[in-house]
């Protein structure tokens, strides 16, 4: 059954939910993981892509957009739909819908932020996790 994780950013913690997004992928790539970064749209991909090469001073995450990159060299991935299907390790949700493919993957990741309606749609998504008796964890990231 897949591991589900909430991060959430503490109240008076600096950042955002896409810097949140880099340091997940960044912890699960160091654990010699591969991640499927998950983003509603293709603008938020791009913007993501563009800051996983400067989000940190001396660190490097070998990733791509899924159809730019060739993922049997890309550890970490983003796409807008969940392919390559190949993908099983490390999921983390940008959309604000339930990925209908997260059960298919070993862990998920929900990153939320201080914007309300980013915290609305984790709370719903939580009920759903939770109503079909997935055991999940809170984390307050600061």
């Amino acid at each position: 059954m897949t591991r589900i994780d909430f991060y959430v950013l503490a109240e008076g913690a600096s950042g955002d939910r896409a810097g949140l997004v880099c340091r997940i992928a960044e912890r699960a790539y160091s654990d010699g993981r591969r991640v499927l970064i998950h983003c509603p749209d293709l603008q938020l991909a791009r913007q993501l892509d563009r800051l996983l090469w400067t989000f940190r001073d001396g660190s490097f995450l070998p990733h791509g957009l899924v159809g730019e990159t060739d993922p049997s060299y890309t550890p970490v991935l983003i796409s807008s739909n969940g392919e390559p299907a190949a993908e099983d390790q490390v999921l983390i949700n940008l959309s604000p819908e339930v990925p209908e493919f997260f059960a298919r993957f070993e862990r998920l990741c929900e990153p939320l932020d201080h914007d309300p309606s980013v915290r609305q749609a984790g709370r719903t998504r939580w009920k759903y996790y939770k109503d079909c008796g997935y055991e999940l964890k809170h984390h307050e990231v600061r």
